[in-house]
């Protein structure tokens, strides 16, 4: 019995099983050399030339990577952004994609300004509406529609698979911010896309120390093979030890993922019943718009991820906030440690946000203690 024919959460928790052959450790060495030794007649038959290019720490978790998403290949990168933007960077001058209206607010800023600039044309569209991406289309032109799926912070569902086929229909390539849904709970390549991105600083290293990112692709084609290349030429490459760390933080994926579900999904209906809250935004709740197709297209749960828009405002939401003790005031996602931020005040006035919104990373703490500390925060502190 090999790795391909283990579960994915066990292929997670052994990293395909790996070792060191040299040694028989369990965990592989790091390898924090430069460069590499050419062989005597110039050549470098043993596959490494310089650091830029490729280092053997990143072998496992791009192979671990792979093997989650059901993909052919993977890169791990320096950042998610880096990841991202290389999808859009292997485009060429004029080529159109089509973004959603809800999206990680610095990547909608990037392509809002440098990828106009640069010579894209971006339209952004309501996902959810198929009959409107249908039309913002155009056959031959459209090359790439980017999807994001929760979508944060407003954690919309988009159909990954009607998706895909209108713009395989139309031409055009499908790529998916899987960040908040992980390979635990989706695997949009196996619904159509044709490649998947993940900040890998937030759930697949889980830790709140690596900043990483990573794309895995269905098919290895030109377009994969430009995305390789800019890679070495921007320089957008991991260091060692944090390819070490996101290897070791994928190992527990599985189980931190799904107690941040269940604690999530806790959260969500004590927040209904909170008389200071307005609205719960969690794809999880039975009377939310989306929740049939988040049921249908995430196994497992309904993400770690939900927001809660505040009764009295911007100013009643910043004061709750303040006033948590267990929760962490700090951006960012899908660590083991709770997190809660006024996501308005970090995204802006082109923000789709509300200012009464609170957006909840739910880690892995006693979902009792989150419930409680959110309770005595919106009462007042």
């Amino acid at each position: 019995m090999g790795d391909d024919d283990w579960t994915p959460q066990t292929q997670a928790a052994q990293a395909l099983g790996w070792t060191d052959a040299e040694t028989g450790a369990v965990v592989k060495p790091l390898h924090p050399s430069t460069t590499y030794l050419r062989d005597a007649d110039n050549l470098y038959r043993r596959g490494r030339q310089y650091a830029r290019a490729d280092n053997p720490g990143f072998d496992q978790p791009q192979a671990l990577l792979a093997a989650l998403e059901q993909g052919a290949e993977a890169l791990i990168f320096s950042s998610g952004m880096a990841a991202a933007t290389s999808c859009f960077l292997a485009l060429r001058p004029g080529d159109h994609v089509v973004i959603p209206e809800v999206m990680y607010w610095s990547l909608r800023a990037w392509l809002k300004s440098y990828a106009q600039e640069w010579g894209l044309v971006v339209d952004s569209v309501d996902m959810s509406n198929l009959d409107a991406v249908r039309a913002i289309l155009q056959p031959g032109r459209t090359k790439l529609v980017w999807i994001e799926t929760p979508s944060n912070p407003l954690w919309h569902i988009t159909d990954i698979a009607a998706v895909a086929e209108l713009a395989h229909g139309a031409g055009a390539r499908v790529a998916v911010d899987s960040t908040c849904a992980t390979p635990v709970l989706t695997r949009p390549l196996i619904l159509g896309a044709d490649i998947v991105m993940h900040s890998a600083t937030k759930y697949l290293n889980g830790h709140s120390d690596v900043i990483a990112g990573a794309l895995v692709v269905r098919e290895s084609d030109d377009y994969w093979q430009r995305i390789c290349s800019l890679r070495v030429r921007l320089g957008s490459v991991l260091g060692p030890f944090e390819a070490y760390l996101l290897t070791r933080g994928m190992r527990t994926l599985f189980v931190r993922v799904q107690v941040a579900c269940a604690n999530a999904m806790k959260i969500a209906l004590a927040m209904q019943e909170n008389p200071h809250v307005a609205e719960v935004l969690y794809p999880g709740l039975a009377h939310r718009p989306d929740h049939e197709l988040a049921a249908r297209q995430m196994q497992g749960g309904f993400g770690g991820m939900l927001s809660i828009r505040i009764k009295g405002g911007e100013r009643a939401a910043i004061r709750a906030a303040a006033a948590v003790k267990l929760w962490k005031r700090a951006t960012s996602l899908g660590g083991v440690e709770s997190l809660i931020e006024h996501r308005g005040s970090v995204e802006g006035a082109e923000s789709p946000c509300p200012m009464d919104l609170l957006r909840l990373s739910v880690g892995i703490e006693a979902a009792e203690d989150l419930i409680a500390d959110l309770e005595q925060a919106l009462k007042g502190g």
